[in-house]
């Protein structure tokens, strides 16, 4: 059958029953052609498809009556493709996977295949691969075999003058280069002692040191014994060495002109990597990580300045930085902990440096005044203030909790267990949570009159009703699944795990988070290539109908989200 005579239109009056449930199975796909169709859920309005969207396939897919009523909202007309039709298409795997997907699957079939940067904070042992030996007295013709064996570049030797290392590049520059026999020996033409770094470094401090070794092969250690083997492969130079460079010139405290060129090299750097491909959460990953790099680059000039700390302190990211989810559009969000009252002088000053070196570097002030010169005390009040908020969760006291729930310390030595531990107590505490429940209702998504998209003077916010309202609702359910971490991809893994959640929600309110700030990056991107500072606003007309469509379907479903919250807390939906 073709497709022209499968497809036919069909015009219904206001308040017709398209489908039901206790018909038989949908005659076809249905699509909105105009107007407005009303779905219905035991008599209650439960969603409203515009047109360009589509319905009655679960029916078909299922091969069962459809689920839901639905009903005309006014004069509508729809498009149907019949049921033939719709299963022989079904043999086409774009076609099957996306009408058989839900929102998070159809959410990643929007967008595009993405590279995932290691993360330059992590380990340099978690990104390296285990070492290959060779075996003592073996000769360059054995280890040429055994590299080609193995598929490595280079090999580990132990000899009594301590680690050597072989390379692929040993093998053509003192080898061939030189025409050695192969029956010479491996240890012979092996470099010693080779150089080591402890596992436990991170991995751009590592990849730094490679460079300025002139290495691309790094043995790490864990006390005496190694343990993996880091390689500079030509993705990792050609990729990070934009971000790399940026981080050496923050530790350059000689460097003039390091805090003003800041902000044009990290937003070069975001245009890059989103060329390039990269996942957004590498990305926002990236600016995290080069804002900590910053800050603590800031913070030991203060202390060159003012002398060593008094005492063991803290200083902490809150906020998109506490989380590791920072984007273009970020102002300073901080505080400060330290040991002993005495040293408040100290401190102070020290905040008031690191702060002014931010603002020089395009990092404004926190409009709520959540920065380290004013949110600066002891350990010891700290933990009283925790304990406020946690026993008074309303007003002020709520808002300074959900602050400073996404605390991560980024420099100093001071113990923040005390905190911690506070926290692991607040996810059993109930009144607490049914309050951090509540304030998770304030984010409205931009929805109007039919679950239409409410646009205010031709644009939509999208971090207020979406990226604002996803952060808050994994943050009441991590909390809620005991799980100290703060990312809000994790926050929502986590609950789900524990059964806080069910997977399909998880993974629903992840791609959501994934798309809205992919889609904001984005048109931050373009705002500044037209000189013009970046928003949380984009406008209609930069949107295409299909990211208009999905665009309400996630609202849709962080509206579903928030019900279900409510349900859960005993509340009402704002």
């Amino acid at each position: 059958m073709g497709l022209e005579g499968a497809l036919t239109l069909h015009r219904f009056t206001p308040g017709a029953v398209i489908l039901e449930p206790t018909g038989k199975e949908a005659e076809g796909l249905y699509v909105v052609y105009q107007g407005t169709v009303r779905l219905e859920q035991d008599g209650q309005a439960v969603a409203w498809l515009e047109p360009g969207e589509a319905f009655g396939y679960p029916s078909l897919l299922g091969q069962q009556p459809p689920s839901l009523t639905v009903r005309a909202e006014g004069e509508a007309t729809c498009l149907r493709l019949s049921k033939g039709a719709f299963r022989q298409l079904l043999q086409k795997p774009g076609f099957a996977l996306f009408f058989s997907a839900r929102l998070a699957e159809r959410l990643r079939l929007l967008q595009p295949v993405a590279l995932h940067l290691p993360d330059l904070g992590q380990p340099a042992g978690e990104a390296a691969e285990a070492p290959v030996w060779l075996e003592a007295g073996a000769t360059v013709a054995q280890a040429a075999r055994l590299m080609r064996e193995r598929g490595v570049s280079a090999l580990l030797l132990q000899q009594p003058q301590g680690l050597s290392i072989l390379t692929d590049r040993d093998l053509r520059n003192r080898v061939l280069a030189e025409e050695l026999a192969y029956s010479t020996p491996a240890a012979r033409v092996a470099s010693a002692p080779a150089k080591t770094l402890p596992a436990s470094t991170p991995l751009y401090e590592a990849l730094a040191y490679m460079e300025q070794q002139g290495i691309h092969h790094l043995p790490l250690t864990q006390g005496q014994q190694v343990v993996g083997l880091l390689t500079d492969r030509a993705f990792l130079r050609r990729w990070l060495q934009t971000p790399l460079a940026l981080l050496r010139r923050l530790s350059q405290a000689d460097d003039p002109h390091a805090l003003s060129d800041y902000r044009p090299q990290l937003e070069a750097i975001v245009q890059q990597m989103l060329a390039a491909g990269f996942a957004v959460q590498a990305i926002t990953r990236q600016v995290s990580l080069l804002t900590d790099a910053l800050t603590r680059s800031l913070l030991r000039r203060a202390e060159q300045a003012l002398g060593p700390p008094p005492c063991p302190y803290a200083w902490l990211a809150l906020g998109s930085e506490g989380r590791a989810e920072q984007a273009l559009l970020t102002d300073q969000d901080n505080a400060l902990a330290y040991q002993e009252q005495s040293a408040a002088g100290y401190f102070q000053a020290l905040a008031r440096q690191v702060l002014d070196g931010l603002l020089q570097a395009g990092l404004p002030p926190c409009p709520g005044g959540f920065m380290a010169d004013r949110w600066g005390f002891p350990l010891a009040e700290w933990e009283a203030r925790f304990d406020h908020w946690l026993t008074n969760p309303e007003g002020e006291n709520l808002l300074e909790a959900q602050i400073f729930l996404d605390f991560r310390s980024i420099a100093g030595g001071l113990s923040l267990e005390p905190l911690t531990d506070r926290l692991r107590r607040a996810s059993q505490n109930r009144p607490f949570l049914t309050a951090l429940a509540r304030s998770a209702l304030v984010f409205t998504p931009p929805l109007g009159l039919l679950g239409r998209l409410r646009f205010e003077e031709g644009t939509i916010n999208l971090k207020k009703g979406g990226l604002a309202a996803i952060v808050a609702l994994a943050r009441v359910y991590g909390l809620e699944a005991q799980s100290l971490t703060r990312p809000t991809l994790e926050r929502l893994r986590a609950a789900a795990l524990a059964r806080v959640i069910s997977k399909e929600e998880a993974e629903d309110l992840s791609e959501a988070f994934l798309f809205l700030s992919h889609l904001r990056l984005r048109h931050q991107l373009q705002a500044l290539s037209q000189g013009q500072p970046p928003t949380n606003r984009v406008a209609q007309a930069a949107l295409t109908p299909r990211e208009l469509q999905m665009l309400r379907q996630v609202f849709l479903r962080i509206r579903q989200a928030q019900q279900t919250l409510a349900a859960r807390f005993r509340l009402q939906v704002l």
